[in-house]
């Protein structure tokens, strides 16, 4: 599929978005795919950046699900939902960004979704 847009700065800024969640666990994360969405004129681009918002902003959510949840730490009953909770946020911080890396490397003209994540933009 011919497209008037350059494939490899599609495929850096796609990654950059998406891998960005690397880089520290402050607003720089959601920065960069921010500044991305607002500087990028290609629509694949732009939809992988919003995206990795709201990928961002789910990890974030589950991060605070998580440190409440883990403020009662000691009820028997919070504490195996500690563990799957902990779980599911490493699963979403590490392997997800790596696949849509992957994904956004590989096929370049289409944008990655996120499974299982609520999307606000």
């Amino acid at each position: 599929m011919q497209t008037g847009y350059d494939i490899d700065k599609r495929k850096l800024l796609s990654s950059l978005s998406h891998g960005s969640i690397f880089f520290s666990p402050l607003l720089l994360t959601i920065g960069i795919p921010l500044s991305v969405l607002f500087v990028s004129d290609d629509p694949v681009v732009k939809q992988n950046a919003r995206e990795a918002i709201n990928f961002h902003l789910n990890v974030w959510a589950l991060g605070v699900v998580a440190g409440i949840i883990g403020f009662f730490w000691w009820t028997l009953i919070l504490i195996p939902l500690i563990g799957v909770l902990g779980a599911i946020l490493l699963i979403m911080t590490w392997i997800e960004p790596i696949f849509a890396i992957l994904k956004s490397l590989n096929n370049p003209d289409q944008a990655f979704r996120y499974p299982f994540i609520f999307r606000i933009l």
